[in-house]
């Protein structure tokens, strides 16, 4: 039996499935992941600081015009479109098989494809809210302000993005446990499973079968029912949902 008709296999005996992605999901949309070759952090030479200080609080909260513009240059991809593991991601939430997708992207293209029950670890460049007043405002004001965005009660405008030094939302976090505990198939894709605390969600599963596609090895290769080092896309949309 090959990987394909493996993973075919399992979908189809599974009623619970959690996917968990990272940012190999969206490469195939256009948006460079941070640690390949060809990466955003291996871009980012020309700052004169190391990516994490780039996108830290530190750094917005002591040179926020320079993080705003790093921001919108590296991170903001607003006419990325979904690839075929996002749109094969909603079907399977469709069908009644997928129960929720956890991601630690922040670009909105599972629910631009159609998925419902989306749990965002990092937040999503989509909602910015104001720090002073809390009022919520959308991407395009970030896009169309020139320097740091201020909300008209003169407070900074921040996007709803975990950056480094910030923690997870609890809430969100405790939610993507739960419905991680209770899958009886957990789908991992996209991500080498090497940033904490997200990549230790995988902890916490305690189904039958796990599957790991990404295109390089994870540390948990050796736990997995099923390994695919393949394209997320290229992978799912191959799986023929009844």
């Amino acid at each position: 039996m090959n990987e394909i008709s493996e993973l075919q296999e399992i979908i189809d005996n599974s009623d619970n499935i959690v996917f968990f992605g990272g940012a190999g999901v969206s490469t195939e949309s256009g948006i460079p992941d941070f640690r390949s070759e060809r990466g955003i952090f291996k871009s980012l030479e020309k700052y004169g600081h190391s990516p994490e200080y780039l996108v830290s609080h530190t750094y917005y909260m002591n040179h926020p015009e320079e993080f705003f513009n790093y921001y919108k240059e590296n991170l903001i991809f607003k006419d990325a479109m979904p690839n075929p593991a996002h749109l094969k991601l909603a079907e399977l939430e469709k069908a009644g098989k997928l129960k929720a997708v956890i991601t630690q992207n922040i670009d909105g293209l599972h629910q631009k494809a159609g998925s419902k029950n989306v749990l965002e670890l990092h937040g999503s460049i989509h909602r910015n809210y104001c720090e002073f007043c809390k009022m919520e405002y959308d991407l395009d004001f970030i896009l169309r302000n020139e320097g740091v965005p201020r909300c008209e009660c003169g407070g900074i405008v921040k996007p709803d993005v975990v950056l480094y030094e910030e923690p997870l939302n609890n809430d969100v976090l405790s939610s993507s446990i739960n419905y991680i505990a209770n899958a009886d198939t957990l789908i991992i894709g996209g991500t080498s499973l090497v940033v904490y605390p997200a990549a230790g969600l995988i902890n916490y599963f305690n189904g039958s079968k796990l599957v790991l596609i990404n295109k390089s090895e994870t540390p948990y290769d050796n736990l997995a029912s099923l390994v695919i080092n393949e394209a997320i896309g290229e992978t799912l949309e191959q799986i023929k949902i009844e």
